[in-house]
């Protein structure tokens, strides 16, 4: 079947479970309360015209944290719940648990026409794709929304499994669908110039991403920790900076690539003696010993701008050095006031690069922000993910 989405479907008088992705954040002195509620606002979209459309039940369900298939208190939907009941204006009823046996009796009241499961994750059957309890999550519905994308690219139970038993009747969310379109710009036809900008922390946790972008992209600018093995294999000296010979083997194979001059390293840094320490401009490549990179220098961003100028299409993953200190963000939030200021398709994928635009305050001038760091890389690499293609073929 063709992949449909949820404008696409009747809900008149049904019963839907929809996977969302609610993995906020929450404050660290065990108070329950979420720190930034993005990922549940950008759900309210999809869970608004359900209801609207007239379903009789809309079941939600997500996880949060890590709590390895066990119950852990600390991860516990009840924020979630509390938050959604309130932007709602209505009831929204958490279970014990994503298998309790008062579900169905949920399932059958007039009342209480939200159910929000309690965290999937609390069951090792979820991440483990157990075919029994993706049947039993399917049971709840008369038609599955997928809506997580940040999620789409786990063959978990809850997004992948389960559409076994929903194959006619199953479709994704608005966000699913805008993730999708966004990122096809990129995988299908982006417009050149298209230039990447790849900063963050070691290759070899994007050794395939930089690969896959090589064939495609115009140019590649390198920032960040990122950078130091590229240099090093260069033959530059990179003091104390982050640098490991498994990323220095990758960096040395994708230099020898055929592509390398695509690539633009930093030709000045922002220095410290250690992370924390007082920052200090160094003007050249070569980084002395005892002394660390933190940051692109001002060269290196008059370098990139030029770059970056007459771009079309751009795709930013990861920041441009030690952003959490704000000595050493002035390269990541200029980088940010620079895309903000162009007129190419824009689109920021990956954690770190989505905070740090949240951050700088020109989110809202950006082209598309990713809600899936993981899952962004996976289908700009791939092409698509587990849980969109279970959706279209009915896996």
């Amino acid at each position: 079947m063709a992949l449909q989405f949820i404008d696409q479907v009747d809900f008149k008088d049904k019963k839907v479970i929809a996977r969302f992705d609610f993995n906020v954040p929450l404050r660290k002195d065990g108070s329950l309360e979420i720190t930034d509620t993005t990922r549940i606002d950008r759900s309210l979209p999809s869970i608004k015209h359900i209801l609207e459309s007239g379903a009789s039940k809309l079941v939600l369900m997500s996880h949060l944290g890590r709590p390895k298939g066990k119950v852990d208190p600390r991860f516990t939907l009840e924020p979630v719940a509390n938050y959604l009941a309130s932007v709602l204006d209505t009831d929204v009823t958490l279970t014990e648990s994503a298998t309790d046996s008062g579900i169905k009796s949920l399932l059958s009241l007039k009342s209480n026409k939200i159910i929000l499961l309690q965290n999937l994750r609390f069951h090792p059957e979820e991440e483990g794709n157990d075919p029994t309890f993706a049947k039993r999550l399917a049971s709840y519905g008369d038609i599955y929304v997928n809506d997580a994308f940040g999620t789409s690219h786990r063959k978990h139970a809850s997004t992948y499994g389960i559409v076994a038993y929903h194959k006619n009747s199953c479709c994704g969310g608005f966000l699913l669908k805008k993730e999708i379109e966004a990122l096809n710009k990129l995988v299908e036809s982006p417009s050149p110039p298209f230039v990447a900008i790849i900063g963050g922390g070691k290759v070899s946790d994007k050794i395939k991403i930089i690969e896959q972008l090589l064939s495609k992209v115009d140019r590649m600018i390198i920032g960040g920790a990122m950078a130091y093995p590229f240099l090093k294999t260069k033959g530059f000296t990179v003091g104390s900076s982050l640098c490991n010979d498994e990323d220095l083997n990758l960096a040395k194979k994708i230099l020898n690539s055929g592509r390398a001059n695509k690539i633009y390293l930093p030709v000045d840094h922002v220095i410290s003696n250690k992370i924390g320490g007082d920052p200090e401009v160094l003007k050249e490549i070569d980084i002395p010993e005892g002394k660390m990179g933190l940051d692109i220098g001002p060269e290196t961003l008059s370098l990139y701008k030029d770059q970056i100028n007459d771009a079309r299409t751009i795709f930013w993953n990861g920041p441009m050095g030690y952003f959490e200190d704000p000595q050493f963000a002035d390269g990541t939030f200029e980088i940010a006031k620079i895309l903000s200021e162009s007129s190419a398709f824009r689109l920021i994928g990956g954690g770190d690069s989505v905070s740090a635009v949240n951050k700088s305050g020109l989110a809202e001038k950006m082209s598309h922000i990713s809600t899936g760091g993981g899952a962004s890389l996976e289908y700009i690499e791939m092409g698509q993910l587990p849980g969109v293609q279970a959706l279209k073929f009915g896996i």
